[in-house]
């Protein structure tokens, strides 16, 4: 088992938690969702490990980063990193329906499942399960809430800058 570290990043949205090994980013979690993840006793805090990350996430809130470049340590259960892998190949700028996500990932009556696992990304922003919107185009849950996924898809379709 590898040493986690982690650092905490105020970013336009408000504090977020960014906690990595040695495989890559872990977890980046809002402070102040309801599922925040907090650190554990064996963890250490450290901000060297997450230079790269803060500078492509300050980026990508300016505006100047469309894409990100950041080695992941994902874990979860094969159907999850299926989701999670999908939730990446979504572009910037654009929205997807739950179900579309589903057919993407070849699962098309998996729609249910297919939004718990986006429930569960434990890498929002990075792996954007914010481009996920309900069928009808309206938003739909997201873990930061639905000021902050409002948020990010205005910063994506260039309505705003948030640095």
């Amino acid at each position: 088992m590898s040493q986690m570290h982690y650092t905490n990043f105020m970013s336009p949205l408000g504090p977020l938690l960014l906690a990595a090994n040695d495989r890559g980013l872990c977890f980046l979690s809002f402070g102040t969702s309801k599922r925040a993840v907090s650190p554990q006793a064996d963890w250490t805090e450290e901000d060297a490990p997450f230079a790269e990350t803060v500078r492509q996430l300050k980026a990508y809130f300016r505006g100047d980063l469309t894409e990100f470049d950041l080695p992941l340590a994902l874990e979860g259960t094969p159907f999850q990193l299926r989701v999670w892998r999908g939730l990446c190949g979504i572009p910037f700028g654009t929205t997807i329906s739950y179900g579309e996500l589903a057919h993407r990932i070849g699962q098309p009556r998996a729609v249910r499942a297919v939004g718990l696992a986006n429930g569960s990304n434990p890498i929002p922003i990075i792996v954007p399960c914010h481009r996920v919107i309900g069928s009808n185009g309206k938003l739909t849950g997201y873990g930061g809430g639905l000021l902050i996924k409002g948020r990010l898809l205005a910063l994506e379709s260039r309505q705003i800058c948030l640095l």
